[in-house]
């Protein structure tokens, strides 16, 4: 039986598909690939295959493998770009470089077909501004971008705006407690992101003819599961079909929370001490109700992230599922369980005061510049907007995450060629 390193040197991962049907009509509209390591080894399932990977540090390269062989199949079988083919990353492989040996056949599945990248919600956690990166990249070939087992965590409501996903994929546990409160509220807000974005619902694990109609009931109009048929080769005829629609949005705003939000708003002039009982406001938003939002925030300089901030920050951080706080002087981790970073003097953040609260139903920014007075701390005057609109809230939030992890996702490829991205 071949072991971890003979199954990555030598490539041996096979791909499987399972199609994605539309709802209503019944017509395959691509096929979600799937992997597997030699059949009968111990290596098969793609769980125990990234789990021996990850112990041996060769987990994104298996990734890359992974990909690449799903994009030789469905080339081979023909796929053109009025088929989707749905592909999962793993979070490892944001930053790692594509193998020079399968440099070939990305570049040809980046100009041949219409790829669906899916990401889970954990992947901001762990590296917000590669995430951001990555889909920007997606976009750019003009792929799209699924956001996986949403419900499964609720972490994935509160993320969900930053990944902008244009497929957002319904937990298969879902559809198997549809009377659950809880499914009533991850319905609900995927209901309304997807009428804001315009984004497809794809149900996942589908089994039974009652499943697909539960399926419908909650939004989604393209389901997957066994019911359509269990994970395998290509068909030798492929189905005709028309690509989902892929929601665009622009990824590369270079400007800072404050510049954001300013462009569009009214900017007022008022004292820090003016300031902190607005601040405080929002950041009690981040830690009320049953869905916590994440708390986003820039401190300037450590010196104002006192003691009595990072208790209140810690004790958000419990409940939130995401809470971060930048600023010169921050560590990784400057408060438990919140989320930091170091932000350089001469950055353009580093003049702005800004706290950013974005969840499934709420959304508020306050944004503010330092105008550079002297003086005692409490009276120093700063320029500010305050905002609840989501998609400027978003966007501000969006800025901000830049700063938690470097932008740039791939360096380059291994053999010194031209770089390739997700």
């Amino acid at each position: 039986m071949p072991d971890i390193h003979e199954v990555l040197d030598r490539r041996l991962v096979t791909p499987v598909f399972q199609p994605l049907v539309d709802l209503t009509f019944g017509r395959v509209l691509g096929f979600e690939a799937l992997s597997r390591g030699p059949a009968g080894s111990p290596l098969e399932t793609p769980t125990a295959l990234f789990a021996a990977a990850r112990a041996i540090g060769r987990e994104a390269e298996l990734d890359w493998v992974c990909r690449a062989a799903a994009y030789r199949a469905a080339l081979h079988a023909g796929f053109g770009p009025e088929l989707n083919l749905f592909v999962n990353m793993e979070p490892t492989a944001w930053r790692a470089d594509c193998p020079a040996d399968l440099v070939p056949i990305v570049q040809q599945a980046r100009h041949r077909l219409r790829v669906v990248t899916e990401m889970t919600e954990r992947v901001i956690a762990d590296d917000p501004a590669a995430l951001l990166a990555a889909t920007a990249s997606c976009r750019e070939n003009g792929w799209g971008v699924a956001l996986d087992d949403v419900g499964a965590d609720p972490m994935s409501l509160a993320l969900m705006p930053f990944v902008h996903p244009d497929v957002v994929k319904l937990d298969m546990q879902l559809l198997r407690a549809p009377d659950d409160p809880n499914t009533a509220r991850v319905v609900a807000a995927v209901a309304a992101y997807a009428e804001a974005s315009g984004a497809i619902v794809l149900a996942e694990g589908i089994e039974t003819a009652e499943q697909v109609a539960v399926a419908r009931s909650m939004g989604a109009t393209v389901g997957q599961g066994f019911w359509f048929g269990m994970p395998g080769p290509l068909p030798g005829e492929l189905p005709y079909a028309t690509a989902l629609p892929h929601v665009r949005r622009s990824t590369g705003d270079a400007r800072t929370p404050f510049e954001v939000v300013a462009a569009e708003r009214p900017v007022t002039r008022t004292s820090k001490s003016q300031l902190m009982s607005m601040s405080r406001h929002l950041e009690a938003l981040a830690g009320d109700g049953p869905e916590p939002p994440v708390l986003l925030a820039c401190f300037q300089d450590s010196c104002h992230f006192t003691p009595a901030t990072a208790a209140r920050y810690t004790r958000i951080a419990a409940h939130s599922p995401f809470v971060a706080a930048v600023g010169s002087g921050l560590g990784g981790e400057p408060a438990p369980g919140v989320r930091g970073a170091h932000l350089d003097a001469a950055d353009s953040m580093y003049g702005e005061w800004n706290v950013i609260v974005v969840g499934p139903h709420r959304a508020a920014a306050l944004v503010a510049r330092d105008l550079g007075d002297d003086g005692p701390d409490r009276g120093r005057r700063f320029d500010f907007a305050l905002t609840h609109d989501r998609r400027l809230v978003v966007a501000a939030a969006r800025s901000l995450l830049r700063c938690l992890a470097p932008v740039a996702v791939l360096t380059g490829v291994a053999s010194g060629s031209q770089a390739l991205h997700p």
